[in-house]
C-alpha cells in the first residue's frame, strides 16, 4: 500500500498542475483504498460552496470536510448535515471568528475580491487551523479567451507555551494561467509552490493568536509573490527571449528569409 501511495503521489507531481483535480479522482477510481489519504495530502484548486444559512460563498477543503459534507465558516454547520460531526470548541470556535473577519478585511485589500475561509481545531497542547484564500478571473473577451487562478492554502500549528507559542506554518500557492486566441495562439502556465516556517512569537491572549498567524501569513504570501514572479514570469521571459534571439538569428543566415528569396 505504501508503494502504491508513493507512486500516484510521484505520478501526480509529474503531470500537468492544471488538472491536479481530475488526475486526482482518476487516481481515486483505480485505488479507492488510498482515498482519504490522498485527498489529506495532495493539495489541490479550492472549490466554491455557498453557505445555505447566511447565503456568503465559503471554500472547501479537507480541513472543513466529514465524509461528503463541508462545514461553513459563516454557520459553523455541515452541509450536508452530520449529526456526529465534530465541531471546534467554544474558544477555539471564537478564535476561528475573528480570524475570517480579520483575513476577510486581508482578502479585499490584497486581492480586491475573491474568497477566503479559515478553520480552525484543538489539539492537546494547543491548536491548529488552516487559512484559504481564492481569486478568479474568467476570461471577458470571445476573441481571446484567458483565464487565472491563485488558491493559497496555509496550514498551521500552534503549540502553547509561557506567554509565548510556537508555530509552524506549510503554505501552499497552486497558479494557473491560461490564454488562447488566433493573435496570441495558446498559453498554458500551471505550478504550485510549498514553502514552511517556524517561529516563536509573544502571546497575551486569544486575540494574539489572530495577529500572530495574520502576520506569518502576509509575510509568507508576500515572500512567495515574489518566488513566484521570478520563477513564472521569469523564466518565461528568458524563455521567450532566449527563442526570439535564435529565430533571429537563424532567419538571417538564411538568404531570403524576410524578402520571399
Amino acid at each position: 500500500m505504501a508503494d502504491q501511495f508513493d507512486s500516484a503521489l510521484d505520478l501526480l507531481r509529474r503531470l500537468n498542475p492544471k488538472h491536479t483535480s481530475r488526475n486526482l479522482n482518476l487516481i481515486c477510481d483505480l485505488v479507492p483504498d488510498l482515498t482519504e489519504d490522498l485527498l489529506s495530502s495532495v493539495d489541490q484548486p479550492l472549490e466554491v460552496r455557498p453557505c445555505k444559512k447566511t447565503g456568503r460563498d465559503y471554500l472547501l477543503c479537507d480541513y472543513n470536510r466529514d465524509g461528503d459534507s463541508w462545514r461553513s465558516p459563516w454557520s459553523n454547520e455541515f452541509d450536508p448535515p452530520v449529526s456526529d460531526a465534530e465541531l471546534p470548541s467554544e474558544r477555539v470556535r471564537k478564535m476561528e471568528i475573528r480570524a475570517n473577519e480579520a483575513f476577510d478585511v486581508y482578502r479585499e485589500l490584497y486581492y480586491e475580491g475573491g474568497i477566503s475561509s479559515v478553520y480552525f481545531w484543538g489539539l492537546d497542547d494547543g491548536f491548529a487551523g488552516v487559512v484559504l484564500l481564492k481569486k478568479s478571473t474568467p476570461s471577458t473577451s470571445a476573441a481571446n479567451t484567458s483565464s487565472g487562478s491563485w488558491d493559497s492554502i496555509h496550514v498551521f500549528e500552534a503549540t502553547d507555551r509561557t506567554r509565548s507559542a510556537h508555530y509552524k506554518l506549510t503554505s501552499t500557492v497552486i497558479l494557473n494561467l491560461g490564454s488562447s486566441g488566433k493573435a496570441l495562439g495558446e498559453l498554458d502556465l500551471s505550478g504550485n509552490m510549498t514553502r514552511q516556517v517556524e517561529q516563536d512569537m509573544p502571546v497575551e491572549d486569544d486575540g494574539s493568536h489572530v495577529i500572530n498567524v495574520g502576520k506569518l501569513v502576509e509575510n509568507m504570501e508576500l515572500k512567495m509573490r515574489n518566488l513566484l514572479q521570478e520563477v513564472y514570469f521569469g523564466k518565461a521571459k528568458d524563455v521567450v527571449g532566449d527563442l526570439r534571439s535564435k529565430l533571429h538569428h537563424l532567419c538571417e543566415g538564411e538568404t531570403g528569409c524576410f524578402n520571399g528569396r
